[in-house]
């Protein structure tokens, strides 16, 4: 077993390589670095480890589990906190407490629930728009044309504040199959802009395609086997019957 001292040099040196490879994918296609911002999902990963990637300089952290988020960003609370996974709407008042932006708006009953609860509050809050791009029946996400009716509600929620969308891609070997899932969401963000504003978030790619994310757009990766390892557990919060982890 590593000790303290190898853990938190080993985090350090995936961050840095997974940041010299997103710089090579924007390379690539003539985009600046600065452009994409990465996420590192934090799920079953202990807090001590949380904490040496937030020393080497990885502020921004995503859950997908509302319960052990709560306890991670009471263990961590000077990074940047989103929640990535599936949001039950019994679980937006406990997901409010950290999360400064929701990725996975992907339902009008968590429109719903999410307004009620912000209006009590008299706040607002970011959401990304979840889209499933890759037309897979055992994902979450609003359909690609679904994506406008679901952003007019959400934009007319003044406690929202709809910043982007989201999408995960297909796990699958056809790389040209997940380009066309990411390559659609950044299409669908171009149709929705005239109508619902700026919407400068596109949230997709994770450790095994973050590459062709950042090539068809994305400004924003989540990655997390990359940078902490395999979790080895399947992951209920992206696939409503399960599914393999995906980050």
């Amino acid at each position: 077993m590593a000790s303290n001292e190898e853990d938190r040099a080993l985090i350090a040196a995936r961050i840095a390589a997974v940041r010299e490879r997103m710089a090579a994918a924007c390379a690539r296609v003539g985009r600046s670095p600065d452009e994409v911002r990465l996420l590192l999902a934090t799920k079953t990963v202990p807090v001590e480890r949380i904490r040496f990637a937030v020393e080497a300089g990885a502020t921004l952290l995503g859950e997908n589990r509302v319960q052990e988020a709560l306890g991670k960003y009471r263990g961590v609370p000077e990074a940047e906190w989103h929640f990535i996974g599936h949001l039950q709407t019994n679980k937006v008042r406990q997901v409010l407490e950290f999360a400064k932006v929701i990725h996975s708006v992907d339902r009008p009953s968590l429109v719903e629930a999410l307004d009620a609860r912000l209006q009590r509050q008299g706040r607002e809050v970011d959401v990304l728009l979840q889209v499933n791009t890759s037309y897979e029946a055992s994902k979450f996400g609003v359909s690609p044309e679904g994506a406008l009716e679901l952003a007019r509600l959400a934009a007319r929620r003044e406690t929202l504040r709809v910043r982007g969308l989201m999408t995960i891609g297909p796990l699958s070997d056809d790389l040209e199959r997940v380009r066309r899932a990411y390559r659609l969401l950044r299409q669908l963000r171009d149709e929705l802009q005239p109508e619902i504003g700026e919407l400068p978030i596109l949230s997709m790619g994770m450790s095994g395609d973050f590459e062709l994310a950042i090539e068809e757009g994305a400004t924003l990766v989540r990655v997390g086997t990359s940078v902490f390892g395999p979790r080895g557990t399947l992951d209920s919060e992206y696939w409503p019957e399960g599914g393999p982890t995906p980050a």
